[in-house]
């Protein structure tokens, strides 16, 4: 039996078990939980991670530029984390999202542009 059967049929089975055993609902929206929690964790351990690496590289940007870029951060967290009641609204709501993210990544830029002239 080749391993991509094999696999396929641990899957069904496992997807058998959350569909006929009780309580496998809930067992599954706790693992989804569970495994967004871990990721969520991951990347804020490698945000971390990043600014200690680059904590000088962060505090030669100036205090504009370093604000811009912790602002243009925020911007986007707040983009993904109303994403979902954002872009299912009607448009005002959508050109608020739009507003969020256009708004970060011209923040992300500007950052960007005048780090590379003074490191250049």
């Amino acid at each position: 039996m080749s391993t991509g059967v094999r696999n396929t049929g641990i899957i069904l089975l496992l997807a058998l078990g959350v569909y006929a055993l009780p309580g496998g609902g809930d067992t599954a929206a706790f693992l989804g939980a569970l495994f967004s929690t871990l990721i969520l964790a991951s990347f804020v351990f490698a945000a971390w991670r990043m600014y200690r690496e680059h904590r000088v590289s962060l505090y030669g940007l100036g205090d504009r530029d370093r604000g811009m870029l912790y602002g243009s951060v925020a911007a986007i967290v707040l983009a993904a984390a109303g994403s979902n009641k954002l872009l299912n609204g009607t448009g005002p709501e959508i050109v608020l999202w739009l507003g969020l993210v256009g708004g970060a990544i011209y923040g992300f830029y500007t950052v960007y542009t005048n780090f590379r002239a003074y490191n250049f």
